[in-house]
């Protein structure tokens, strides 16, 4: 049976994952650098062991208001152009789902959701947002932020 293993976290109550080799680690709150006249879905920059990293908040794109915890987890996942990292609001488990049980994300979300969501799959009780970053980061582009 062939089966994907995301990496799971929450973001307002949506259970969100992202593929397993996307992600290159999860680490605590760090200092975040704003970005003056960034995308709102920018929430700053952090600097990762001498690497400057675009930290991103998907809440405007997912249609969550509410605004992270003070101190918020961070995923770093590989993306084009570099290495980005997400606010959430707590990390989950890795959980694998057969690649069957995908499917195309409920027509009742928001367009520029869809882009983001482009699967889902239902889990007892829950229903997983599979995510694909690569519309979002498509647009987001290191020298458009000042960084080189």
């Amino acid at each position: 049976m062939d089966v994907k293993r995301f990496c799971t976290f929450n973001l307002d109550g949506l259970w969100c994952g992202i593929a397993v080799e996307r992600v290159q680690e999860v680490i605590g709150s760090q200092t975040m650098t704003p970005v003056p006249l960034a995308p709102s879905n920018v929430a700053g920059l952090v600097n990762l062991r001498g690497q400057i990293v675009t930290v991103l908040d998907l809440r405007p794109a997912l249609g969550v208001c509410v605004k992270p915890n003070a101190a918020p987890p961070l995923l770093v996942v590989r993306g084009e152009p570099a290495v980005v990292a997400l606010l959430l609001d707590e990390i989950g488990q890795v959980v694998e789902a057969p690649t069957a049980a995908l499917e195309a994300s409920p027509g009742n979300l928001p367009a520029v959701a869809r882009k983001l969501v482009p699967e889902v799959c239902k889990f007892s009780g829950r229903l997983l947002h599979v995510l694909d970053l690569d519309p979002l980061l498509g647009g987001l582009s290191r020298s458009r932020l000042g960084i080189s």
